[in-house]
């Protein structure tokens, strides 16, 4: 591969490090606001040396900014059997990290050209000035190493206007290129030949690469590659632009390549097309997954200066890049819409688009977002093409090789594929990761359709009683999807099957009114693709009639304790209802809910006031009914009876009024007369109280026996309650119980 006209050479001392070269790309725009000049994107090369076989490292060393650090070695087809680590020094703090490791053993190019190098994957380290580098060989032993091997350090710069706003004026002004340096051990040598261990490519030179072989080595790594001349096995890619076909699905938004402020002078070369998109491979591409999404272009930027200037490829290898944000990257240039031939997944690119997900997912799942806005650009480009995503499709290999799970594929055969494949299931590498290739399956039902996981989470306006809601006829209806709303195309809400409402894929409720009768209710989901899925129906009974109390509210008087402000009383109803009752609240005096079969709750009312006691019958449409009667408890004093035989007045605070009578006198009685519906007879008791007979209305009714074994006063020991208020006459007459004969009496209490 030639070296072009848009690289300016030039040399940098670095501490420690002798004379390191760099290729500067021009800035794609014109200066930012003001006629600043924004910083160009560089890339460094800084040679690694080595006194044994298996090792070669770079010292701590001061460095220019970068942000993206690689290593590269002679050979576009050599493997690098071994490890490579770098550590990096923050610009901003000055910490060191920790040792991190490069992705080494990655695919080769389909075809290489002359000039083109292996190397890792690159690592964004984020903005950095100093970096550390080791390279081992596999098990630390003494085998050989690639011939010139170098660590190359990408600075993205900063090439848009919003970048530069985003960034200090000290980095708008682009670093001067220094003069050339004498050739010394670490400069690279200028007679064209292929670089040794301890020399450092200038980027003029273009070594011969061998031929391909077949890699079958386990691969840890994200795409690498070129896409140039094309197997005779394989498709051929056309140099002609084709036209656009339509999609099935709409179109995601995109971030075109001068939006991420591509340099076009690095890849100048046509681009070429395949026939059509038959799958997508989907990679990561094995950086920090830490960064932040502002820093998403530049880490684009990054990938796009390595893969052309360190790997000497015509271009970026993906066709798309994703960031954990959602953002959507143009990668190789040639039109988002056509079928542009990548360099992403060896053997298989004739075929296919690559779309990869910034950042490294082999034990860290991938984004929703990013998740997302993979499903919804391979539904895209797949729908150019009418292929479904959730389907298998038959690839052509372009090479013999093995992929990541052993199965083995030979040039010029055909082989099954998902529609939407990882890396891995090509080539033999860990890519995209074991957390995002679990994940795959979910981007193809996101992507494929019918949207997933969709359920009514509440119907609000109606009431559930059992397996059947009730309303007055307005509802509201909410629901629930677990596949993101930018692939769901709509919603409908149908009432007995009929499409009522249509509501945007991003809409969550939808509100509609119910004829009276009974319903089905429904909701359907449209996805992008037009697949549909409905909810189970809910039945809904649309009514408006109020509830009934087939038994007014009533007090009635209770056992219990009776002071002058707190009668013990018991309220009543009955509430029913034509469709299903609900619930009925009391209001008044105090508030309270009961459940639809409950009658009847112990209370307390003022004595000597009227009192409304205000309820409500609800049923599950919401309808309701009230009812407020008023009652007045009375305490009738003994002093207001008639009375008969022998009664002695007793003095307490313990009795109502603070007085009472007592009698042991066989046969003395008192009598009340009142006009009520509920009376309650109070007294004393004690283990010496004795018994009395209970006359109501001329009639003996019950026989009370007063015996207690601890002392009570003011006791309504016994009531009665009548279905309406009527005069009524109560008389109690004293039994002259043997041996406790005394009874004492507090009163009576009646209702009115």
């Amino acid at each position: 591969m030639k070296r072009r006209a848009w690289l300016t050479l030039g040399a940098v001392v670095l501490g420690g490090a002798g004379v390191v070269t760099y290729a500067v790309a021009s800035p794609s725009g014109d200066p930012g606001t003001g006629g600043r000049a924004k910083r160009p994107v560089k890339v460094y090369d800084l040679a690694l040396k080595g006194a044994t076989g298996g090792k070669r490292e770079l010292p701590r060393t001061d460095t220019e900014q970068f942000s993206l650090v690689g290593v590269s070695w002679a050979g576009a087809v050599k493997r690098l059997e071994g490890t490579a680590q770098v550590r990096t020094r923050d610009l901003e703090s000055g910490a060191w990290s920790a040792w991190r490791d490069l992705e080494v053993n990655i695919d080769p190019p389909e075809d290489p050209e002359a000039g083109m190098r292996g190397a890792s994957e690159p690592l964004w380290a984020g903005p950095s000035d100093g970096v550390q580098v080791q390279v081992v060989h596999e098990d630390g032993t003494a085998g050989a190493l690639p011939k010139g091997l170098q660590v190359n350090l990408v600075d993205p710069g900063v090439v848009t206007d919003a970048e530069a706003e985003a960034t200090e004026p000290a980095a708008f002004v682009a670093a001067e290129s220094a003069p050339a340096a004498t050739p010394t051990d670490s400069t690279a040598p200028t007679d064209g030949t292929t670089p040794t261990d301890g020399t450092t490519p200038t980027g003029s030179q273009t070594p011969t690469a061998p031929a391909p072989t077949d890699p079958t080595a386990t691969a840890t790594s994200a795409p690498t590659g070129s896409a140039s001349a094309s197997p005779s096995t394989s498709p051929t890619p056309s140099a002609t632009t084709p036209s656009a076909p339509p999609s099935t699905v709409p179109k995601p938004p995109v971030t075109s390549r001068a939006g991420w402020g591509a340099d076009e002078s690095l890849s100048p070369d046509p681009s070429e097309y395949n026939a059509g998109v038959k799958a997508v491979f989907v990679h990561h591409t094995d950086g920090a997954n830490d960064y932040s999404c502002a820093d998403s272009a530049s880490i684009v930027r990054g990938i796009y200066a390595y893969h052309t200037q360190v790997n000497g490829w015509n271009d970026i290898g993906y066709n798309f890049l994703v960031d954990k944000c959602g953002t959507v990257f143009e990668g190789r240039k040639g039109g988002v819409d056509l079928p542009v031939l990548g360099a992403h997944t060896y053997g298989w690119n004739r075929e296919s688009a690559g779309i990869a997900v910034l950042g490294e997912h082999t034990s860290t799942s991938a984004s929703n977002a990013a998740l997302t806005s993979v499903a919804r650009v391979a539904a895209w480009k797949l729908g150019q093409y009418g292929a479904d995503p959730a389907g298998t499709v038959q690839l052509t290999a372009g090479a013999s090789q093995k992929n990541y799970f052993g199965t083995s594929f030979t040039a010029g055969a055909t082989y099954t594929f998902n529609r939407i494949s990882a890396h891995r299931d090509g080539y033999n590498t860990q890519c995209p990761g074991n957390s995002l290739y679990a994940q795959l399956p979910t981007v193809r039902t996101w992507a494929a359709g019918p949207v997933q996981g969709l359920k009514v989470t509440s119907l609000s306006g109606a009431g559930l009683s059992g397996s059947t809601y009730y309303t007055k006829g307005a509802v509201s209806v909410k629901w629930t999807a677990t596949t993101p709303s930018s692939l769901i195309k709509s919603f409908q809400l149908l009432v007995d099957g009929k499409t009522v409402a249509t509501i945007s894929g991003t809409a969550t409720s939808a509100n509609t009114t119910l004829a009276l009768g009974s319903h089905t209710v429904a909701v359907r989901a449209v996805h992008q693709s037009g697949r549909t899925v409905t909810t189970a129906a809910l039945n809904v009974v649309a009514e408006t009639t109020a509830p009934t109390f087939t038994t007014t509210p009533k007090l009635s008087l209770r056992t219990g304790t009776v002071n002058t402000a707190a009668v013990p009383v018991t309220l009543g109803w009955k509430a029913t209802d034509n469709a299903a009752l609900s619930s009925v609240k009391l209001l008044a005096p105090t508030t309270a809910t009961y459940g639809p079969t409950t009658t009847s709750s112990a209370k307390t009312a003022k004595s000597g006031t009227a009192t409304t006691w205000s309820m409500r019958a609800y049923d599950y449409a919401g309808n309701y009914r009230t009812s407020s009667p008023a009652y007045t408890p009375v305490i009738l004093q003994e002093t207001s009876a008639v009375k008969s035989g022998s009664w002695t007045t007793r003095s307490s605070t313990s009795y109502l009024g603070g007085k009472s009578y007592s009698s042991g006198s066989k046969g003395a009685s008192l009598t009340w007369t009142f006009t009520g519906r509920s009376a309650s007879w109070v007294v004393s008791r004690a283990a010496s109280s004795g018994q009395v007979y209970v006359y109501v209305d001329g009639v003996k009714v019950s026989t009370v026996d007063l015996k207690s074994s601890t002392t009570l006063y003011r006791q309504a020991i016994w009531t009665k309650t009548w279905s309406s208020s009527a005069k009524h006459t109560v008389k109690i007459v004293v039994v002259g119980t043997s041996g406790r004969p005394t009874i004492t009496t507090d009163g009576l209490v009646y209702i009115k």
